[in-house]
Formats: structure tokens, sequence, C-alpha cells
């Protein structure tokens, strides 16, 4: 075999063995990555139960509530991206100056069976000008963004 077709070979075997290992990060990571959705998205793309993802969005006003289920206490809210609401189960209590109605929020967690968002975490506001950017790109893509550079004036 002549010395520049053994190259070849290594060159193709190499990128063959690149390709092998990125496939199996790719597959490993998917697991592990947590996707953004606003409801409306939630609700158009049919995520499957127990698949893990962030939703995010505006907590309905006069939604969040304390539940007792079974001996253990959820709070339980509702999340709107202003077309479609989303319900959500969160198996801690809230901190009440930290997450208020109105808000900006996003949640990680998994859909159940019956379509309940059972949040395994609860990020939401640090300051009074805070709301996720994820949540401002779906709210402006609903057409609902009422907030700095919108034709209606007001803050989020």
């Amino acid at each position: 075999m002549k010395p520049k077709r053994r190259r070849l070979y290594y060159v193709l075997a190499g990128m063959a063995t690149l390709g092998v290992a990125a496939a199996l990060v790719l597959t490993a990571l998917q697991d592990n990555l947590s996707f953004f959705h606003s409801p409306t998205d939630v609700f158009e793309k049919n995520i499957p139960p127990d698949r893990r993802f962030q939703i995010g969005g505006l907590v309905v006003e006069g939604s969040i509530r304390v539940e007792r289920i079974a001996g253990a206490t959820f709070t339980v809210f509702d999340i709107t991206d202003l077309t479609r609401t989303i319900h959500v189960r969160y198996p801690e209590l809230v901190t009440a100056g930290l997450f208020a109605e109105g808000e900006g929020v996003v949640a990680k967690g998994y859909l159940d069976t019956q379509g309940v968002f059972i949040a395994t975490e609860v990020l939401a506001k640090h300051d009074s000008t805070y709301i996720p950017r994820e949540v401002v790109e779906a709210l402006k893509k609903s057409g609902r963004w009422k907030g700095p550079g919108s034709e209606q004036a007001g803050a989020p």
C-alpha cells in the first residue's frame, strides 16, 4: 500500500472515530439538557410526560395557593404567556418576597400524565425590573409584551 493511501485511511478512520465520539456525547447530554418553553410551546409541541425542560411566563393573578396532597405540602400556581396557561405544582413552599402574582418566573421540571407541570426548581425575579430573557422573547412573539420598547408603556 502506498503511503498516500495509508494516510487517507488514517484520516478517514480518525474522522469516523470523532463522529462516533460526538454522537455518543450528544446522546449522553440529551437527557441532561433543559430547554425553555412557553405554555403555548408546551401545548403545540406535545412534549411527552417525564421529559425535563424549563417553562416560563408570568404568574397568573390569584393563582398562587398552598395545597396539601397525601400529607405533602405543595405550592400550586399557573404560568401564562398571555395566550395559554399551564398549571404548576412545586413540592416546596416558595418565599413570598421573591415570588409574586403577575411577575416573571421560570420553572424547571416535567409534565405529569395529566398535563400538570411538576416543578423541581422555581426561579423567580430578584429585583423589580428582572424578567427572564426567554419570557420576554415569548411575550414579544405572542404580541403581548408591555415592557420597555413596546408601544404600550409600563414595566413588566
